[in-house]
This record gives structure tokens, C-alpha cells and sequence, in this order.
């Protein structure tokens, strides 16, 4: 009886050796994340809202490399202005690189910034809105503009209709008793028709702002707008939602450090309108502005 009592205990031993073996063999393959790195990956993802215009496209195509590089899962999304800060106020989305305050999105902030963080201002320049005109348009003013109807064909070519640029052109129209429609569209419509009309050296008013590559490559100009209807000069913000924030706080703390001045975005924003692909710019104006981004990301 007691050899056969031995016997059953080595089995059962070996039984219990086999299955912790299984277990083991079960676990993380060889080479793959821990279920805690994979959750901490998984928590990894940033996602960025831009606007369809210049210099949002590239500093939060900017971004997304640089995150990347840093580990982490970067989504863009392209929305218009009221969509875009729904999405960032509810959690949709989590950062948003070009917001201009006070004036151009000021209504938006109003309504979301008690779920809103302001990480800052990132453009060193003056930022600005107003009427653009090439600078062969011989009028400075946009009080102006009615003696001129004709020549504009009584249009001022916008961009899409959520923009604050937009309501505060047809703030301009009331105030100046303008005699001229507001076209929708988009920055992209509108810089074809400044194209074609710079081109043919035809008179064009255009809503327009800074920072943004048009300005060197066309000969442009504002109109004195001495109702102030555009305001003063503005600021370009990253906002992100609070709760991002208090997940991820050393990404804050890296783009709470983010600055370009205008020759820096002008050149990151003249590789994309030369026909590279935002990304590939954004790569090649990073291996040419290292030392920069490291002062960013590097604590």
C-alpha cells in the first residue's frame, strides 16, 4: 500500500508540473507585449481634429508623426469647425492644433471650454483674418469695395460656411453696407479662383488670413478695415478635451512647448503645396528641424 501511495503522489506531481508547463506555454508568445503592455498600447491612441485649412493640416500632420515616433497610435479626422468642437467636447476626439481665439472661434469655446483645456499658443507671429486682394487691386479699404462692385463681379469668394472668418465677413457686409454676396466654399475652392483670377490679373476680394502660404506666392494684401470687423490680430491655440489631458499629461506637457514662428510653418506649408504628401513633409521638415522638436519632446 505505501509504494502504491508513492506512485499516485509522483503522478499527481507530474500532473500538476505538465499543467503549470501548459500555462506557461499559453501565456505571451515569445516577442508579443504583456496583456499590461498591450493595454497600456491600446491606451496609446491620440486623436487629432483638424479644419480643411494650410496650416492646420500641417502642424497636426506634424504631430502625428511626431507621436508616432514617441509609440503612439495617431487617428485624423477632417471635420468643419462646429462638428469638429462637438467631437472634442464630448471625448470623440482629443486634440485640436489650430484654433484661433478670440474672435475666429470664439463662439465654440464659449459654449465647451468648461470640457476644454488650452494648451497655448503655438504661432509667435500675428495672426490674422480679414479681406485679401492681389496687390494690384488699386483700392486699400474695404469701405471701398461698393465703388468697385463691377469689378468683383459683387462677389467675395469664402470658404466653408462654419468658419468664424466667415460670419465675421458677414458681419463686415452689414457694417459697410456691402453690396456683395458671400460665396461658400472651401480653401481650397476659393485659392482656384484666386489662381484663375491672379493669372488673368482680374479683380478678386477673397476672406483671407495669416499664417498661410498664399502670401508668398502671391503679391497679396489686406483691406483696412476701419469698422474693425475682423477685430484685432488673433491667437492660434491646440485645445484638448480635459479628460485627454488627465490621461495623458506628458503629451500636453510636450505641445504646451510647441512654438513655430511664420517662416518655420511657412516652409513646413509650402512642402505640401509644392505636392508632397502631408506625412512625407512633415518627416522632411523634421530631419531638417531636429534639434527643435527635441526641445519639445524631450522633458
Amino acid at each position: 500500500m505505501k509504494l502504491q501511495k508513492s506512485w499516485k503522489k509522483i503522478l499527481i506531481w507530474a500532473m500538476v508540473g505538465l499543467l503549470t508547463i501548459g500555462l506557461i506555454g499559453c501565456g505571451t508568445p515569445s516577442g508579443s507585449p504583456s496583456g499590461d503592455q498591450s493595454a497600456k498600447g491600446g491606451e496609446k491612441t491620440v486623436s487629432i481634429g483638424y479644419v480643411n485649412w494650410a496650416e492646420a493640416i500641417a502642424v497636426s500632420n506634424l504631430w502625428k508623426v511626431i507621436l508616432e515616433e514617441q509609440g503612439y497610435k495617431v487617428e485624423m479626422k477632417s471635420l468643419d469647425a462646429a462638428p469638429l468642437f462637438v467631437g472634442l467636447s464630448g471625448g470623440n476626439l482629443d486634440l485640436f492644433m489650430d484654433s484661433w481665439l478670440p474672435i475666429t472661434h470664439q463662439t465654440y469655446w464659449d459654449k465647451y471650454k468648461d470640457k476644454l483645456d488650452d494648451y497655448g499658443v503655438w504661432y509667435t507671429a500675428e495672426a490674422k483674418i480679414g479681406l485679401v486682394v492681389p496687390e494690384y487691386v488699386d483700392i486699400n479699404s474695404i469701405e471701398e469695395l461698393n465703388a468697385h462692385k463691377d469689378k468683383f463681379s459683387g462677389k467675395i469668394t469664402g470658404i466653408d460656411p462654419g468658419a468664424g472668418i466667415m460670419k465675421a465677413t458677414e458681419t463686415a457686409i452689414d457694417s459697410y453696407e456691402l453690396d456683395f454676396q458671400l460665396i461658400q466654399s472651401s480653401e481650397a475652392a476659393m485659392l482656384a479662383a484666386l489662381e484663375k483670377a491672379y493669372r488673368s490679373n482680374e479683380w478678386i476680394a477673397i476672406t483671407g488670413w495669416s499664417p498661410h502660404w498664399k502670401f508668398a506666392k502671391y503679391d497679396l494684401k489686406y483691406l483696412e478695415d476701419p469698422k474693425n470687423s475682423y477685430g484685432d490680430s488673433e491667437e492660434i491655440h491646440t485645445l484638448a478635451n480635459k479628460k485627454f489631458t488627465q490621461t495623458h499629461p506628458e503629451v500636453g506637457d510636450m505641445i504646451k512647448k510647441f512654438k513655430l514662428n511664420d517662416q518655420q510653418i511657412g516652409t513646413l506649408e509650402s512642402y505640401i503645396n509644392d505636392g508632397m504628401k502631408p506625412e512625407e513633409a512633415a518627416k522632411k521638415w523634421i530631419s531638417e528641424n531636429q534639434d527643435l522638436v527635441d526641445s519639445w519632446i524631450k522633458s
